[in-house]
């Protein structure tokens, strides 16, 4: 018999979400994913490919390479960050805060259905913009709030697409039975870390 975590017994917020997100930096994902499911029972993990693109970061054009997984755990979505970027980011610039740890807790993600006014109140707070970037159509930005409260603050642009996906990761994360517990996701669905080939679609 599985024996549920009760934090799954939470609903999915409805209307507009906030801090829907707590964002972590790892220097191993699976490593750091399969902590998370063997200590805290949250799970099961989805791991997205390792991206390369481009961002500004501090007013600047900048490369960045990452790979992230994530997870439900209750009301908000756990992300685990592995930073393979070369050179300095938003991510790697934690250790001059931090007595030179580059790792552990990042950052809380908002969502919001007005970008640019999120943005402006956050600029009126005297918070520099760290790092913007994200997929066509969708903007993000990682606000700098860590003097203050020891922390970065990601804004999403809200889509429908990016909240459909949420509630399918929370669905996945809400009905499992604890088989799969770390999903690399592919075009067809996903594989586990020991195996060549997809298994099934990922969020049933």
């Amino acid at each position: 018999m599985t024996v549920r975590h009760r934090l799954f017994d939470h609903a999915w917020p409805a209307g507009e979400f906030q801090f829907f997100q707590l964002g972590f930096v790892v220097p191993d994902l699976l490593r750091a994913a399969a902590g998370w499911v063997a200590d805290f029972g949250v799970g099961p993990f989805h791991l997205m490919p390792r991206a390369q693109s481009t961002c500004r970061y501090r007013g600047a054009v900048a490369d960045i390479d990452l790979q992230i997984g994530v997870a439900q755990a209750g009301p908000v979505q756990i992300e685990l960050i592995c930073d393979h970027t070369d050179g300095h980011s938003v991510f790697t610039e934690m250790a001059a805060r931090k007595s030179g740890n580059r790792f552990g807790f990042h950052q809380i993600a908002t969502l919001t259905r007005d970008y640019d006014a999120t943005i402006d109140h956050y600029l009126g707070r005297n918070h520099e913009i760290a790092a913007e970037m994200g997929h066509p159509g969708q903007r993000i930005a990682i606000i700098d709030t860590f003097a203050e409260f020891g922390f970065y603050t990601e804004v999403v642009e809200d889509k429908p697409s990016f909240r459909t996906h949420l509630a399918e990761i929370a669905r996945t994360c809400r009905d499992w039975d604890g088989a799969d517990p770390i999903r690399i996701l592919t075009r067809d669905g996903y594989r586990l870390p020991d195996e060549p080939h997809p298994r099934k679609d990922a969020h049933r």
